[in-house]
């Protein structure tokens, strides 16, 4: 009987490698098809031996096969501890198959535009839960309420503790459970893999990996099941504050990333906070942190999953849309003073950037390209020192009616590659030329002064919609030029 187990359990292994050559061969063909943005043999590398470490010597499957070695060897199989194993788990192009409790909720009515995701457990010191839940629907407008969906996942093991955090979920925000907004669930414990005597990789202490590697699994029950409940999904913790109508901050970024391929975008620069992704790409993200649950903290392992997708770089967004509130951490309640300065809990304008082309005949530096300029993304173009002529122009898909215009040169880093002497100009008339489309008439808003320029009520200057703005250099200067941005306020 113990042979016979054995050599089950070898043909699974083999299997499971089989497995794993068709994921990198998948990986392989999608890395060519993303050519300007490819996974580094070195990236692919490491995580192929991540793989075949899990798999040759501390994976699920082997920790089943360890444990069950063990049990057979007392006379104690008990093969119903391991039935929600990696066996049931491995399938990356569906749902995990978990039964969940559903704690507080009524049928969700519709698909919504974003479903935010919070894992909780109990803290022993400090619960900034139900402030967190709070923040959401205070900060949400009555129209913004009705395109979002907030799932809670209530992952401790506790009962007694969840019993009492679905009281007072319940009897604070149940207007927000009843339109549906609100989802409060339970993966429960049998689904989890072995959370004991795992690897101390960075050699953490044994409850320090038992505690990050739950966190893991967590939120991927918690990702699983929110695949299909909006269009996009962003990941908060349960100690997080939000800024003033963050959803529409959201959905502006978002459009004015159009055709741009991304997996991640970050609206804070702390932990597990503010990241957003396509809903479609949660089961891959689940199924990954399942895979690499004993092996690093899950936003470490966020690199990682970012990266196989063919997204080299991080992409960040400033002002930050959340802040780190709580105090206490949720690991043995040590103190956790972390801060995002970048965040700003006011309303502030982000601005529209409607689609648009952008040219310039400056000596791009590296890959500073002009296209950085605009983007909502913590980047920026950067060209050799430019001579009196040059220009800068942004060439709009479609004329439009601007509000208001903002450009900013130069960084804190190097205060002093900003535009010294230039005008920024208007335009209409597209017309095409050899090698890009340029407008026939401009019209001079005004100077720059100190690298900056800055003008409301643009529409009220401006007898004509506008096809071209053109940042123009009046006077050749020595030092370098960075256009930190470009920011379009429409009506």
């Amino acid at each position: 009987m113990f042979k016979k187990q054995m050599m089950n359990s070898i043909r699974d292994r083999m299997f499971k490698f089989c497995q794993m050559k068709h994921i990198f061969e998948t990986l392989d063909k999608m890395r060519c098809l993303r050519k300007r943005s490819t996974v580094s043999f070195l990236g692919v590398l490491v995580i192929f031996l991540l793989f075949m470490n899990l798999y040759i010597e501390d994976s699920y499957v082997l920790e089943g096969d360890k444990q069950l070695i063990r049990e057979t060897s007392t006379h104690q199989l008990n093969s119903e501890r391991y039935v929600h194993t990696f066996k049931d788990l491995s399938n990356f192009s569906g749902a995990i198959n978990v039964t969940y409790r559903y704690l507080a909720t009524t049928p969700l009515q519709r698909k919504r535009f974003l479903t935010i995701g919070l894992s909780s457990v109990k803290r022993k010191k400090g619960n900034y839960l139900l402030e967190t839940i709070k923040s959401i629907f205070e900060q949400s407008s009555y129209e913004e309420l009705k395109e979002i969906s907030v799932v809670v996942h209530l992952a401790d093991f506790n009962s007694s503790w969840r019993d009492v955090m679905v009281q007072d979920i319940t009897q604070k925000f149940a207007h927000h459970i009843i339109a549906g907004r609100l989802i409060v669930i339970h993966a429960p414990e049998e689904y989890y893999p072995i959370l004991d005597g795992l690897k101390r990789n960075y050699n953490d202490p044994e409850d320090r990996v038992r505690f990050r590697s739950k966190q893991n699994v967590d939120y991927a029950f918690l990702l699983n099941f929110c695949a299909n409940t909006s269009d996009y999904y962003v990941m908060l913790e349960d100690d997080v504050r939000c800024s003033k109508n963050f959803l529409t901050a959201i959905k502006k970024v978002i459009t004015s990333l159009e055709g741009t391929y991304w997996v991640t975008l970050e609206f804070s620069k702390l932990g597990y906070i503010g990241k957003l992704y396509h809903s479609h790409d949660l089961p891959r993200l689940a199924h990954f942190l399942l895979m690499f649950y004993q092996e690093m903290p899950c936003d470490w392992l966020l690199t990682h999953f970012r990266g196989l997708l063919a997204q080299k770089n991080v992409i960040r967004f400033k002002p930050s849309l959340f802040q780190h509130m709580g105090y206490y951490s949720s690991y043995k309640g040590t103190e956790n003073k972390l801060k995002d300065d970048d965040f700003e809990e006011e309303s502030f304008d982000i601005p529209d950037n409607p689609p648009a082309n952008l040219y310039t005949n400056m000596n791009v530096f590296e890959n500073y390209e002009a296209s950085k300029a605009y983007s909502s993304v913590d980047e920026y173009f950067w060209g050799k020192p430019p001579s009196a002529g040059d220009f800068f122009v942004i060439i709009f898909e479609n004329p439009i009616l601007i509000k208001k215009i903002k450009v900013s040169t130069g960084t804190e880093d190097r205060q002093n590659d900003i535009l010294h002497h230039g005008a920024l100009d208007v335009g209409e008339n597209v017309v095409d030329f050899k090698q890009s489309r340029q407008c026939v008439t401009y019209l001079r808003l005004g100077e720059f002064k100190n690298g900056n320029f800055e003008m409301s009520e643009v529409n009220q200057k401006i007898p004509f919609d506008i096809n071209c703005i053109r940042i123009y250099v009046t006077k050749t200067q020595k030092e370098w030029l960075i256009i930190r941005s470009i920011s379009i306020w429409t009506f």
